[in-house]
């Protein structure tokens, strides 16, 4: 795939995930409170031999977006940003040495290295979304029954979402 190819594909998915996020899953509240967070998808996605500037700087744009439709004050962009800039010691963690020779394609990974690497993400960024909402320590027990019930449910949907839209090579 070529750098122009490469950028469009990038671009696209920006798009579309933010589009789904906003129009769709915003809408989706299970237990009166888990909201899957699915613009992940596009942090997790984002190329290995990628400018990690520019994935910095297209994760606040993309967690500022969400922000403004959600009036959530700037809270999905500080975890956006923050997953984006340790997704290198995520990767790191999940998938080790291919990661570091960059060999690997997260979509066409193992299964267990996709939980692993999906779920830690996950739970790092949702952490830092729901304190940041929060405001508070003393709404801790909301905020890890929050944290884990729609991690759990993001997950899911991503590891879903990679198993759907991933290309395996055989």
């Amino acid at each position: 795939m070529n750098s122009s190819t490469q950028w469009l594909t990038v671009i696209g998915r920006f798009i579309a995930v933010l589009l789904v996020q906003v129009l769709i899953v915003d809408r989706i509240v299970l237990f009166g409170f888990a909201n899957p967070m699915v613009y992940c998808y596009f942090i997790l996605l984002y190329p290995l031999s990628g400018n990690r500037l520019w994935l910095i700087l297209s994760s606040f744009s993309l967690g500022l977006c969400v922000d403004m439709f959600n009036d959530t004050g700037g809270a999905h962009a500080a975890a956006a940003v923050f997953l984006a800039w340790i997704r290198p010691v995520l990767l790191n963690f999940a998938f080790g040495v291919s990661y570091q020779y960059n060999t690997t394609k997260v979509p066409n990974a193992p299964i267990g290295q996709q939980i692993i690497f999906v779920s830690s993400a996950v739970l790092i960024h949702h952490l830092i979304l729901f304190s940041l909402e929060a405001g508070s320590w003393s709404y801790w027990p909301l905020v890890f029954k929050s944290t884990f019930i729609t991690a759990a449910l993001s997950t899911l949907i991503l590891l879903s979402a990679f198993q759907l839209f991933s290309r395996k090579t055989t």
